[in-house]
């Protein structure tokens, strides 16, 4: 649903807590953030709390179903930035999704990576996370080189610029698929993001989130 449960231990016992977000990665920045608390001296019980209110930005993983004539799309908008790390952490929240449709992902280059950069995007295709996902789709010159990589059951269209992506939408994604859309932000997967809401009639969150 969109919500991840997570546990800590602290001196003053056991603390249960929902997050409004998915993925290991972020129950371990909370159970980080309890440690800080806790070592203080503040109260831990209070911090756990607090989390449970916290919302991410946009472009930063929120889950959000787009309502769609046959039924429901989720988006994972995931589309502010992108690293190797976070890419890897990315993926394998889609690859535990369950959803009715197939598993997607939209994938934009991740910029400043150095010498090693056409590398490190080639390895995406070896992710554990891979073999769960259904599709990928890719975007921008140094995606050129995981596209390439992938399996040819597994791999969608090449696309240089976000607009070419956004403009193939409606004949890519369909009632209870699931898709990330993932990369760094001068790729512009904004543009993406906001096509694949106004393919909804009517949404959690129809109106487009402040980029700026």
């Amino acid at each position: 649903d969109g919500r991840l449960a997570a546990r800590a231990a602290t001196g003053r016992g056991e603390l249960e807590f929902l997050l409004a977000t998915e993925g290991r990665h972020f129950a371990m920045n909370a159970i980080g953030a309890l440690a800080a608390v806790a070592a203080l001296g503040a109260d831990p019980v209070r911090a756990a709390r607090s989390l449970q209110r916290w919302r991410p930005h946009a472009g930063r993983g929120a889950r959000e179903p787009i309502a769609l004539a046959g039924g429901v799309l989720e988006l994972l908008d995931d589309s502010y930035n992108a690293n190797p790390a976070s890419m890897a952490a990315a993926l394998d929240v889609l690859a535990a999704a369950a959803p009715p449709g197939r598993r997607i992902a939209i994938l934009g280059d991740m910029k400043e990576l150095g010498p090693e950069q056409d590398r490190l995007h080639r390895e995406i295709a070896q992710s554990g996370a891979m073999g769960r996902i259904d599709k990928v789709h890719c975007i921008g010159p140094l995606m050129r080189g995981l596209h390439d990589a992938l399996e040819p059951g597994r791999r969608g269209g090449w696309y240089e610029t976000s607009e070419a992506m956004a403009e193939k939408l409606p004949e890519t994604l369909a009632a209870g698929d699931i898709v990330l859309v993932k990369g760094s932000l001068s790729t512009r997967l904004g543009l993406v993001v906001d096509a694949i809401r106004k393919m909804g009639h009517g949404s959690a969150n129809p109106e487009p989130e402040d980029r700026t």
